[in-house]
């Protein structure tokens, strides 16, 4: 592909979300600090917000990196399920054997056991659920019924949930209002300001090998206008310029190469597009 041509050592602008290309900047930085000083300080809830794009997923792999041994981690990436699915999953994800899983309130039992022995070991657990605005009001209750465990000094189960904002619509519903008010700490992730896009950018490509600029300050700003720097966006924008400038034999990106690939891309701004242009 362009990898030699632009001197890098891997796609920059990969989709997968690599905790080694966690960007470090304002909100991003913030939140995970949030996240670290939540769970350290033994709190059950936590609530991560932001709109499709935004990084929350990456959050969440660099929160599950970043916690040491002290901690064991469970993470559900795909909760539209029901109480009984739900309790299964996170039974397998704390590594318990397949046995009399088909009983809820026998496998919420042996969860709560293998609880307090982690908790008796000194140490933390932790469950963090992606896409959590796809739960259904039962599996959001079983969530809180797990939360209820505890000893008379601490949490024995720690919650993240991670989601678009209609998360926080449905937790302001009164039928989920025991849970919003369980919450500890909420934060919601916002695109990138142009400072942010620029930084980004510059950050993914370091990361993937490259240390010089291979974006014009002009394809910069059209990035960002065209992503409304949105992370994802932005990956899938920066991916198909770089392409489209590899096909072009051009060593850097230029306005047309970002707008050409905004073209061919949907769901993003149109705002700006003017003149002529293909992806290749």
């Amino acid at each position: 592909m362009y990898l030699e041509h632009f001197g890098l050592s891997e796609l920059p602008f990969s989709l997968t979300p690599d905790p080694g290309y966690f960007f470090r900047y304002a909100e991003h930085q913030e939140a995970l600090n949030v996240l670290l000083v939540a769970l350290q300080g033994g709190e059950g809830f936590v609530k991560i917000t932001g709109e499709v794009g935004t990084g929350k997923t990456l959050l969440c792999r660099t929160l599950l990196d970043a916690l040491d041994s002290h901690y064991v981690t469970a993470y559900l990436p795909n909760p539209l399920l029901d109480p009984l699915g739900l309790y299964r999953a996170v039974a397998a994800e704390l590594g318990l054997a397949e046995m009399h899983w088909d009983d809820l309130h026998g496998l919420l039992n042996r969860i709560v056991a293998h609880l307090l022995r982690v908790a008796d070991s000194g140490r933390r657990v932790v469950l963090c659920i992606d896409e959590a605005q796809s739960m259904p009001d039962a599996g959001l209750e079983a969530v809180r019924l797990l939360s209820n465990v505890e000893t008379s000094k601490r949490k024995l189960l720690q919650i993240v949930l991670f989601g678009q904002p209609e998360l926080d619509e449905r937790l302001a519903g009164r039928g989920l209002r025991q849970l919003r008010q369980r919450l500890a700490f909420s934060y919601r992730l916002s695109p990138f300001d142009l400072n942010g896009t620029c930084g980004y950018v510059s950050h993914r490509l370091k990361t993937a090998g490259c240390q010089k600029p291979l974006f014009s300050r002009f394809a910069l700003k059209k990035l960002h206008r065209c992503s409304r720097g949105i992370p994802r966006i932005i990956n899938v924008l920066g991916h198909k310029a770089l392409l489209a400038t590899y096909g072009r034999g051009a060593k850097q990106v230029g306005r047309s190469q970002v707008l050409a690939a905004a073209r061919d891309t949907d769901d993003v701004s149109s705002v700006g597009f003017m003149g002529l242009g293909r992806f290749f």
